[in-house]
C-alpha cells in the first residue's frame, strides 16, 4: 500500500482489513494507534485505528493502513492481530489504547511493546509524549492541530490523515531504537519484563464503582458519614452514565455530589436546597436521596475516613521521603525514570510493610525492581541498615547489618 493511498483512501472494507492485518502478522511487528471521541459518551468510540508494518530491507521502511472503524462491521481480523502471541503490537502509551480497543473488539491484548514505558529504561522519561519522543528519537516533527478534532465525522481531511498515519508510521523504528539502546546499556531483559505487565487481564478490568468517590473533588474536609455517603452517591452516577452512555459530569456535576454529600439531606426540599440543577432534581431526586440513605446506613466501621496527621503519620512520611531521595538519585544516575520504577504509594506500602515484607505483596521486592533497588530500599527500612559506598557508580547502598 504506498504512502498516497494509506492516506487518501481509509480502509472501510472486510477485504481490505484483512489484507492489512495480513501483512502485518507476517511482519512480526504490527504498530497500532487509535483516534478516537470521547466528549460526549460514557465510553470512547473509536473513529480510527492505524496500523503500521515494517516493510523491505532497510530500517524506517513501513507498510500503513488506516482502517475506519465506523464503516468496518467486522473487526474480527484485529481482534485476532491483538491476541496473536507471535506479533509484537507496538504502541505509545499503551493502556488507553488497549482498553479501548479491547471493548470495541472484544479481545486480550498479548505481546505489547509501549514505547513511552520503554523510554524510561533509557534516559528519557516515562510520561514522554509521543511528539517529544518522535523528536528525539528519529527526528520527526509532529504538531497538535488535530488531535482534538471530530474523528467519527465523514469525509476524513487530508490534514486528520496525515496526522494519523505519522503518529503510528515511525512507531516501529522507535522501538527498534529504544531496544537497541536498552541492549547497550544491559536492561533488554527489565524491559521484556515490564512488557509482560500487558498480558494480564486484570489491567485492563473497568475501574469499581465504589472507588469513583476518590475522583470526586470535596474542596473542605469531610466526616467519615460524609465520605460513605459520597461513595454512593458517585457509584451510582458511575452506573447512571454509564446506563445512558453519557459523561458522569452531565448526569450530576461533582460539585453538586459533594454538596449532597456534605449537607446529608433527608427529603426533597433539603435537596434542592443543596443546589442540584432542576432537570437533574425533576430525574434523579430519588435516586440521590436513596443513596443517601445507604450512605448514612454504612456502618461505622466500613466508611472510608482519612485518618488526621499524628506522629506515626509523620514518622511514615519521613521514611517514604527518605526511600524517594534514594530511587530519586538512583534513577538520575542510571537513566531510569524512578516514575518507572516506583509511585510514592508503592514506597509507602513498603514503608508500611518494614523490613520483613513480602516479595508477594510488593513489585518494588520482584524481578528487575528488585535488582535494580528493591534490596537497598528494605535495607534501609531495617534499624540496623548501614549506609556504605560500596558501588562502582559511587552512590550511597544500604547494607542491613547483622546481629
Amino acid at each position: 500500500m504506498s504512502d498516497e493511498a494509506a492516506r487518501s483512501a481509509p480502509v472501510a472494507d472486510a477485504e481490505g482489513l484483512a489484507d492489512a492485518v495480513q501483512r502485518a502478522r507476517l511482519a512480526g511487528v504490527a504498530a497500532i494507534d487509535t483516534e478516537f471521541v470521547w466528549e460526549r459518551t460514557y465510553f470512547p468510540r473509536l473513529g480510527l485505528v492505524q496500523l503500521a508494518w515494517p516493510e523491505g530491507q532497510r530500517p524506517g521502511e513501513v507498510g500503513v493502513a488506516l482502517l475506519d472503524i465506523p464503516a468496518l462491521e467486522d473487526l474480527a481480523p484485529l481482534a485476532a492481530l491483538l491476541e496473536d502471541a507471535s506479533v509484537e503490537k507496538v504502541l505509545h502509551d499503551a493502556a488507553q489504547d488497549l482498553t479501548i480497543l479491547r471493548r470495541a473488539v472484544g479481545a486480550e491484548p498479548r505481546r505489547i511493546f509501549d514505547t513511552q514505558r520503554a523510554a524510561g529504561f533509557v534516559g528519557y522519561s516515562s510520561t514522554i509524549s509521543l511528539q517529544d519522543l518522535l523528536r528525539e528519537t528519529v527526528g520527526v516533527e509532529i504538531g497538535k492541530g488535530e488531535q482534538r478534532t471530530d474523528w467519527l465525522r465523514r469525509p476524513l481531511s487530508p490534514a486528520q490523515l496525515d496526522y494519523a498515519e505519522t503518529d503510528v508510521r515511525h512507531l516501529p523504528e522507535i522501538r527498534r531504537r529504544l531496544m537497541e539502546s536498552a541492549q547497550l546499556q544491559g536492561r533488554a531483559a527489565w524491559l521484556v519484563e515490564e512488557m509482560q505487565r500487558y498480558d494480564d487481564p486484570a489491567m485492563f478490568v473497568d475501574a469499581d464503582p465504589m472507588s469513583q468517590h476518590e475522583r470526586v473533588k470535596v474542596g473542605s474536609r469531610l466526616s467519615a458519614e460524609q465520605r460513605a455517603i459520597l461513595r454512593e452517591l458517585a457509584a451510582w452516577r458511575d452506573g447512571e452514565a454509564r446506563r445512558q452512555d453519557r459523561p458522569r459530569r452531565q448526569v450530576v456535576s461533582d460539585d453538586a455530589l459533594a454538596e449532597v454529600a456534605r449537607r446529608m439531606p433527608g427529603d426533597a426540599g433539603a435537596l434542592a436546597r443543596t443546589g442540584v440543577p432542576d432537570g437533574a432534581m425533576r430525574r434523579y431526586a430519588d435516586d440521590l436521596l436513596a443513596a443517601v440513605h445507604r450512605g448514612r446506613a454504612v456502618p461505622p466501621d466500613e466508611r472510608p475516613y482519612k485518618a488526621p496527621p499524628g506522629p506515626d503519620e509523620e514518622r511514615l512520611n519521613v521514611r517514604t521521603l527518605l526511600l524517594q531521595s534514594l530511587l530519586a538519585g538512583r534513577g538520575a544516575r542510571q537513566g531510569v525514570d524512578p516514575g518507572l520504577v516506583a509511585t510514592k504509594a508503592d514506597l509507602r506500602a513498603l514503608v508500611e510493610a518494614g523490613p520483613d515484607a513480602e516479595p508477594d505483596e510488593h513489585s518494588l521486592l520482584r524481578g528487575w525492581r528488585r535488582a535494580f533497588i528493591g534490596y537497598d530500599l528494605l535495607a534501609l527500612l531495617d534499624s540496623r541498615a548501614s549506609v556504605m559506598l560500596d558501588g562502582d557508580d559511587g552512590w550511597p547502598r544500604f547494607r542491613a547489618l547483622d546481629g
